[in-house]
Parts: structure tokens; sequence; C-alpha cells
């Protein structure tokens, strides 16, 4: 992105206590700080286990944690949370009791640095970019959750991080990692998902903000002892702390979360946008937001993006359908909807794969094609057109290691990130756009090549966001 006079998009150190203040300063590259001091071990010697601090401890944390774990691959070696000891914590805590505890990523990485070779970073949307950012610039190799970050500007940052200090990164839409995510390159490689011009996707479920009216943010509330409210905050604005923003309640806050797009997109339309080369939308639009809010997410959105032409591949528009009473026009021979059983149900309810299924229409020439979320695999429709095709379908090759052992096996040097934030950076800016729009209740003009909106200064702005509070400001220099 290039800078613009209102606001530059680099920022000068503020010096810290400690040592991290001149490793971050240096720009914590190879070339400048021997990486024995950084206290990186790059890629760890086949024999051995990936040494890792888990920034987020509680709720979605807690199952990042055990899967990693669960992989054989990795010693947890410590534990960050702004909350550490509350309910949310606690079995985590009960299950690794020896392992060593902070509130504050920079004292962790201060005191057990040389240790940690890799980080998983599961916390509010608006908080991982300053965490992934601080690890990255001391080698280690990072597992974000999905969004990368809150703002454009912010996935821009941490895919540069990414190329400048030559870590292995992962963000978190664990269908990457799945058959989805092989069947779909082996349909496109063999010309079955061809000349795409249109894909329906849709989250229909209840989110948290269903139902919620504000006239502002939210009355101060007395804060629990267990948590630092301002590491809380991290880059965001001040704001007094209430409980409606903790605990995942942050998603439904322009403030501090990506809404339903963000939480969503990148289960449902990940593969299209890899392997269908979409990069960056020309436009977006808000064809429908009910209940707009300058503080919430709508009750309901349909969001248009419109991507020109790839090389051969024809000009695509897709369609965003949320909210409960807002379901897409789909084929009157499209069924079920298609349901990977082990996919966790939204945060409020279970999907109904009748009533209101999650998912996707894939429109190419000569066939249409319905999918679910996450790893669940795509089918032809109607299923008379299955039938036909079924001799010609190529084979689909199993895959070698589930999302969170690849990453741990790249961190190893042995595989290579398929979710790395070169692939997912592009998937998340364009979703960006898309809360962009839902923001401003507008249509965007977007320029691919300068990374800019043309049509609206306010919304271009937002492409950044809002500066940095007092003493974050370090995080936004590569």
């Amino acid at each position: 992105m290039k800078p613009t006079a209102a606001r530059p998009l680099s920022h000068r150190f503020l010096d810290r206590r400690f040592f991290i203040k001149q490793v971050i300063a240096a720009g914590a590259s190879a070339t400048l700080v021997p990486r024995r001091l950084l206290g990186a071990a790059g890629k760890v010697a086949p024999g051995e286990r990936v040494n890792l601090a888990c920034i987020g401890v509680g709720n979605r944390a807690a199952e990042v944690i055990k899967a990693l774990d669960a992989t054989g691959l990795a010693n947890i070696v410590a534990f960050c949370d702004v909350d550490m000891g509350a309910p949310h914590t606690v079995k985590t805590l009960e299950k690794y009791p020896n392992v060593p505890r902070f509130q504050n990523a920079e004292r962790m990485f201060d005191k057990l640095g040389r240790q940690i070779d890799a980080v998983s970073v599961a916390v509010p949307d608006f908080s991982h970019f300053p965490n992934a950012m601080l690890a990255m610039k001391l080698g280690k190799h990072v597992y974000v959750e999905k969004p990368m970050a809150h703002t454009f500007q912010e996935v821009e940052l941490m895919m540069a991080a990414e190329k400048k200090y030559k870590v292995a990164t992962q963000m978190g839409n664990q269908g990457h990692s799945e058959a989805n995510y092989f069947q779909f390159k082996a349909w496109v490689d063999a010309g079955i998902i061809r000349n795409v011009t249109r894909i329906t996707a849709f989250m229909n479920g209840k989110r948290r903000w269903h139902g919620m009216k504000v006239s502002g943010f939210l009355a101060g509330q007395p804060v629990p002892q267990t948590l630092d409210w301002d590491r809380w905050m991290a880059t965001a604005p001040r704001h007094d702390y209430n409980h409606g923003y903790i605990n995942g309640e942050w998603r439904s806050w322009f403030e501090f979360g990506n809404g339903a797009l963000g939480d969503w997109g990148a289960h449902i339309f990940d593969t299209a946008h890899e392997f269908l080369e979409l990069g960056l939308p020309t436009e977006v639009n808000a064809v429908r937001l009910d209940g707009h809010s300058p503080f919430l997410f709508p009750q309901a959105s349909t969001l248009s993006f419109k991507f020109p032409a790839r090389g051969a591949k024809p000009p695509l528009e897709l369609t965003w359908y949320d909210g409960q009473d807002n379901l897409p026009p789909l084929p009157n021979d499209f069924g079920e909807g298609v349901v990977d059983p082990n996919v966790p149900p939204p945060s409020n309810g279970a999907v109904d794969a009748k009533k209101r299924p999650t998912g996707k229409v894939i429109y190419g020439e000569g066939l249409t094609f319905k999918g679910g979320s996450h790893g669940s695999t795509l089918k032809i429709i109607p299923e008379s057109k299955a039938r036909d095709m079924e001799s010609k379908l190529p084979p689909v090759p199993e895959s070698p290691s589930n999302h969170f052992k690849n990453f741990l096996l790249a961190a190893k040097g042995q595989e290579k990130c398929r979710s790395s934030f070169g692939v997912a950076g592009p998937l998340c800016q364009t979703m960006a756009l898309g809360v962009l729009a839902q923001r401003l209740n507008a249509k965007l003009a977007f320029d691919p090549a300068t990374k800019q909106i043309t049509n609206s200064k306010l919304g271009n702005n937002l492409l950044v966001g809002p500066p940095p509070r007092k003493g974050w400001e370090q995080f936004y220099k590569v």
C-alpha cells in the first residue's frame, strides 16, 4: 500500500525496558543480529520437537493448543494470556501445570526467547497483528487464527514481515489441509472446475450480535482482578472495560472483530480464492444491510465482490450472504447443505443444513458445484450430472498432514505451509474490504495495483485504521 498524506504507513519505535527494544529497533534481521541472540532456532532438527509458546490460552486458543500438542511434534514451553487464571483458561493450565505463564508477550520473549522456536496466536482478531509481528521480528514461526489481522494494512505488513524474516507462517483455516483443498486443486488442474463466473457464499447461522442494539460503546464496569485490560486492548483505541467485549463478544464490534465474513469466509471460499487466483477485487458493494450500525455488524448482509479477468480466467462475481433471514438464492436441485461433521458449530447454535446451510455454490463452464465449509468436499449438482461425470474425475491425493502438523513440519523445514501469509493475505484483505463496505454501507471502488480505495477518502483511510495507542507503534514497522 502506498502512504497517504493523512497517515504514513510506518511509525517510529518507542523505547522499551526490555531487550526487545534493541532487537526490534535493529529490525531483527539476521544480517544485523545473529539468530542465536534473537533466541530463534530456525529450522528445527528432524529428530527434535518444536519449542512452542502459546499466546492465548482459553476459549478457541485451548482447542488450538490441544491440536498442536496432539501432533506429537511440539514441546509447549510457555503460555501467555492477558486473563491468565480466568475460568476459561483453567482446564488448559491444569493440564500443563509446569509450563511458565505470562500476561505480557514481550516479557515472555525477554525471559524465554532463546527457548522458543514458534508461537501460536489465538486471541481476538484485532490483537492478532501485534503478537504475530513481535514473534516474526524475533525470528519465530507463527500460527495465527483467522482472519490474519483486523485491517487491510495490518495484513499487508504481516505479508511483508513473513518475507523479510523468512519464517514459517500459517493461518488457521483448517480446511486448507483437508480434503476440500486437495479436491479443489485437482479439479481445477484437470479442468473440471473452469471458467467460473459466479460464486454464492453464505453463512446464515445465528451470531452474537443478532438482536443487539446499541447507541454507542458500552458503559464502563470494574475490571476483573485476573485481567490486564490495557494489554487486552493492544493496538485498539482506549475503551472502558465491559464484559460485553470479552470472551468472544468482541466479534460483534467493528472496533475489535471482523464479523461473520471474517470469521467464516476463510472457511468457505478460501480454496476458490486460491485456486481460481482471485487476488483482490475491483469493487465491493453493500447490496443489502439490515440494521446498519457504526458500532455493530449488521443483522444481515449481502455483499458483492467483483474480481477482474486473470489471464485466461474470466471476470468473476462472488456474492456473500449472512443473517438468519437473508438466505441466498440456490439452484432448484441444490438439496441439503454440505456439512462436515468435524466442524464445530457457530458460537450460538448449530448449523441447520436444511433451513440455513453454510457453504457455497460455484458456477463454472458446463458444471455447477455445491460445497460447505472447512474441509467438506464439493459435489456436482444435479446428481444426474454427477453420475455422468464420475468416470471423468481425477484422483484426489490424501492430505499428508493436518493443518497443525503442516505448520510444525514447516517450522522443521520438512513441509511448506499451505495457508502461509502469502497465500492467506489476499483472502483476508478481500474480506477486510467487505467489512469496510459493511461499516460504511457503501459501494467501494478498489485499485488492486495501488491498493487504494478510489471513491471514498474515509474508506481509504480505514484501510489502515486508527493510529495505534501510545506504546504500540513499534509493531507497524517491518
